[in-house]
């Protein structure tokens, strides 16, 4: 079974029509702030994916780019600004930021009830509470593709290969919450095969191009590819060799076009989620 995101992700934002047209007829339209200093080109990509999917859901968008030297006081001051604003539900900051610029120095100033990536140690907490306000896009979007494929998650062994607080352990946070077994692997995990053969569910998160051969996947085996990847030839690829491991594995998302569009589609799916939050607080 190929699990495919760009499907999922439309019907994801399809059915926030109905949440983006109740909060119209109450005068709100969410509103999402993209920040991205410098140039990097995979950056841009991913903004201007992220603008291309707020137009289609009919949330309002706006892109704000800073040159590569631009100081660490120019972004907070900016993001000081967007959290003052009333139009502006959700802010995002488009990682990774250019040297010598450190992300954990300027995300803790955007506001939680704006952090709709996740990042924020408040949402963090509220996840590991059980009781999440919004949940990081890639951990979310990798939920939504497991309830799709009809895995039953409890007793299952859930395996994920990549520890970062964006990916790694938000999902295992999530998978634990729905009673599965859950390993985190990473760079000094000794015989990682031996690790990875025993998931029912794997999640590779490293960023390392193809790391996850046949022989390390379990037969019948769930797989889900959060790495990207650019080849020497230009092409993407994951950090699962897929032509090999689909020969093997019972479901798995190919690279483009698995997890990346139900990441964005999370995104906006908080966005909608700020700004119902955002009329609530302002109607109490």
């Amino acid at each position: 079974m190929l699990i495919d995101g760009k499907s999922l992700a439309a019907a994801e934002r399809a059915a926030l029509k109905s949440r983006i047209a109740a909060l119209a007829a109450r005068g709100v339209r969410p509103g999402l702030a993209a920040m991205l200093a410098g140039d990097d080109p995979a950056s841009r990509v991913y903004v201007r994916n992220k603008a291309r999917a707020c137009e289609e859901t009919g949330v309002r968008s706006e892109v704000h780019e800073f040159p590569r030297d631009v100081s660490e006081g120019a972004l907070l001051e900016r993001i000081a600004q967007l959290n003052a604003s009333r139009e502006v539900h959700g802010i995002v900051l488009q990682l990774p930021l250019p040297r010598p610029l450190v992300a954990e120095r300027i995300l803790p100033a955007i506001s939680p009830a704006k952090d709709v990536d996740g990042f924020h140690a408040a949402n963090l907490g509220a996840l590991l509470q059980g009781h999440p306000r919004f949940v990081p896009g890639t951990p979310a979007g990798v939920m939504r593709m497991l309830e799709h494929t009809g895995v039953a998650l409890a007793g299952k062994q859930a395996v994920i290969v990549g520890r970062s607080s964006i990916v790694g352990k938000p999902l295992a946070l999530l998978l634990l919450q729905k009673d599965a077994t859950v390993t985190i692997c990473h760079s000094k995990t000794a015989d990682l095969a031996a690790a990875t053969r025993r998931a029912d569910v794997l999640v590779a998160a490293v960023g390392r191009a193809k790391l996850i051969t046949a022989p390390m996947v379990k037969r019948g085996a769930c797989v889900i590819d959060v790495g990207i990847n650019r080849m020497a030839d230009g092409k993407l690829c994951g950090d699962v060799d897929f032509d090999a491991v689909k020969e093997i594995a019972g479901s798995i998302t190919p690279v483009p076009g698995g997890v990346g569009p139900m990441t964005v589609a999370m995104l906006i799916v908080n966005a909608v989620r700020a700004a119902e939050l955002s009329l609530e607080q302002s109607s109490s």
